[in-house]
């Protein structure tokens, strides 16, 4: 990930002279340096701004600095607001407006008119959210002491999303070969993804990452076979297997580092010259934050890397998920993830093993090697991205994922059971009304909130499916969207 940091620009204006401004600086900059010890990124003081001229000045160097990820504005004073509409109307990068005060208290014996006159972010951040609705700005708005911990955790929750936003429009996107044959769900226009989310999306022939394997040295294979052993435990006696597994997989990687891709995409009906279909070579290659789609999902591919950039530590645990079979039983409702081989070891509850069986489906000519575990426990969410002609439609649904209820002894993939929101049938009922892919993202790190954010950002409609969600409210809901979003 890059360096990023974050710009905090604040309001003012020079009717309080310059001894109020002298210190309005000073405690901006005192904010910024004890706000970044405990934020995920730097927050660096750029300036109190005071006139059109250094509002705009300063959001035209964010917008072309590329270490900024997004600007926090706040008002100690009272800043008229018609100062800020050049600089807004330019801003490309996300905007949190950060309504707190420097003083937690009203001090009691202290408060005189000198006092007031200094400390009026309570009215001036007021005037300052009135151009932001104004001009209909995507921000977002959090408000408390901003030395309080909750406050400051929506606040590095915000800057995540923010860095998913740059991570996007910077993204590159690698397709060996062309999606699975007759589905629907995996088009989209690539030109207006790339309009709207800065994805570039491009297709490389498998013969191209043939190519590719076959100059890949027995020393490379040596080297990456010592790093599958000291992550995980070898489960099979059929080493070559393994081995064709880093062979395919340094090959990608080759491929994608020279191109500046951090996500791909393949399809099983599309192997021409290769043995087997990448299991353990794209699950390991999502460990190291790299986006995959199965069956030529792109979208998915590119919404994985995009997780994994906002989640903890810049690769968080998120991963290529499918719905693949339900437990029906009363009470005891779940639905059960996995897919043929590509499932990423970030969502593990425990080493993975390195295992071998024949895939049953496909042109794999020997029998691919992939990761076997089960998903750990926890809230989590899934998200699918669509293309719904016209626009893009981001549906968010809350999860809990669970351990197991069975071992599924004779299942040789990775594994992920979850209680659906609000419940399984409803949910299903929801996802499907919605038009979700059977492809979705599942994170353990990234939560509703900060995809609605990172889609308020995006400029996409956004679906959310949650504990309150029933199928007559979607509905609803989706109805009146879909007449906002044609006449928008």
């Amino acid at each position: 990930m890059k360096n990023y940091e974050f710009w905090f620009v604040v309001g003012s204006q020079t009717l309080y002279g310059e001894e109020v401004l002298r210190t309005v600086a000073a405690r901006a900059e005192e904010m910024a340096q004890k706000l970044s010890a405990v934020l995920p990124y730097p927050l660096k003081y750029k300036v109190t701004a005071k006139s059109n001229a250094e509002i705009l000045d300063v959001v035209k160097e964010a917008n072309y600095n590329d270490a900024c990820a997004g600007i926090v504005t706040w008002c100690h004073t009272f800043s008229p607001s018609k100062m800020w509409i050049n600089g807004l109307e330019l801003l490309q990068k996300p905007w949190c407006h950060f309504a707190t005060q420097y003083n937690r208290e009203i001090p009691n014996e202290e408060i005189d008119m000198d006092f007031m006159n200094l400390n009026q972010a309570a009215h001036g951040d007021r005037e300052h959210g009135f151009i932001g609705a104004r001009l209909r700005a995507p921000r977002k708005i959090i408000a408390g002491y901003w030395q309080d911990g909750d406050v400051q955790e929506r606040l590095a929750s915000w800057m995540k999303v923010a860095v998913g936003v740059a991570f996007s429009r910077s993204l590159k996107v690698m397709r060996f070969g062309d999606n699975m044959r007759e589905v629907a769900v995996t088009e989209g226009d690539k030109v207006e993804v790339q309009r709207k989310l800065g994805w570039q999306v491009n297709t490389w022939a498998v013969g191209d990452l043939v190519k590719e394997m076959n100059a890949v040295t027995e020393a490379e294979v040596d080297a990456l076979m010592d790093v599958y052993r000291e992550k995980y435990d070898f489960a099979t006696d059929n080493v070559e297997a393994i081995r064709y597994q880093a062979r395919e997989e340094i090959a990608m990687k080759k491929m994608m580092d020279r191109e500046g891709c951090k996500a791909f995409a393949n399809t099983f009906q599309d192997l021409y010259g290769m043995e087997q279909l990448p299991g353990l070579a794209s699950q390991h290659l999502m460990a190291q934050g790299y986006g995959y789609g199965g069956e030529g999902d792109w979208k998915v591919s590119a919404m994985t890397a995009i997780l994994k950039a906002m989640g903890e530590g810049g690769n968080g645990a998120s991963g290529f998920m499918e719905d693949y079979t339900y437990h029906l039983v009363k009470g005891q409702e779940y639905s059960l993830g996995a897919h043929m081989l590509e499932v990423c070891p970030s969502l593990a509850s425990a080493r993975p093993r390195i295992e071998t069986h024949p895939l049953g489906i496909g042109m794999n000519e020997k029998d691919p090697a992939r990761l076997v575990f089960e998903g750990k426990a926890g809230k989590a969410i899934v998200v699918s991205l669509i293309d719904m002609g016209g626009r893009l439609r981001l549906i968010v649904q809350d999860i809990e994922a669970v351990k197991p209820i069975m071992p599924m002894p004779n299942l040789p993939v990775a594994r992920v059971m979850w209680k659906a929101m609000p419940n399984l049938t409803t949910g299903v009922e929801c996802w499907i009304t919605a038009g979700g892919a059977h492809h979705t993202v599942l994170s353990y790190d990234v939560t509703a909130e900060q995809m609605r954010d990172w889609a308020r950002i995006m400029d996409i409609e956004y679906v959310h499916i949650g504990a309150d969600t029933t199928v007559e409210s979607l509905e609803h809901d989706l109805f009146l969207s879909d007449l906002a979003w044609k006449l928008k």
